[in-house]
């Protein structure tokens, strides 16, 4: 009987050490690049939503001075929805003057940087962040009173 022998210093198990280790290398990083985008993503989702109905509430405002006070409440309202912080810059553009006038356009734009996981503050006290921003326009009614 003659059987076959392994050789010395043979490969036996080695192959579930390599996977491991590949998989460890290679895996971590992209759940990683995926947490960073799925954040971006949520934020940009955010404040896509949000100056939409900014500039929804803004143009539907009986005057100027509620106006913008409606817009940035519903702004903070959609980002409060979608977890992203409220301290998101708003800023709203009119191609008239005063901004309700009939067939007017309203522009808001909403700005914020997103903060990357995982990624601690560096040496200047500044986490690693990525800025998103979203701009909407919308027409006042032409058929509305021009008010202030």
């Amino acid at each position: 009987m003659n059987g076959v022998r392994p050789a010395r210093g043979s490969d036996g198990g080695s192959a579930l050490i390599e996977f491991t280790l590949l998989a460890t290398v290679l895996m971590v990083p992209f759940v990683y690049a995926v947490l960073c985008v799925f954040e971006v993503q949520r934020a940009a989702y955010a404040l896509t939503a949000a100056s939409r109905e900014a500039g929804r509430a803004f143009v539907t405002a009986p005057d100027g001075v509620r106006a913008d006070e409606r817009a940035r409440g519903a702004a903070d309202l959609v980002l409060a929805d979608h977890g992203v912080p409220s301290s998101t810059g708003v800023r709203i553009e009119c191609s008239e003057t005063p901004c309700l006038s009939p067939g007017a356009r309203v522009t808001v734009v909403l700005t914020t940087s997103v903060r990357l996981p995982f990624v601690p503050a560096w040496g200047d006290g500044r986490a690693a962040t990525v800025p998103v921003r979203a701009r909407h326009t919308e027409v006042v009614d032409g058929f509305r009173e021009a008010r202030p």
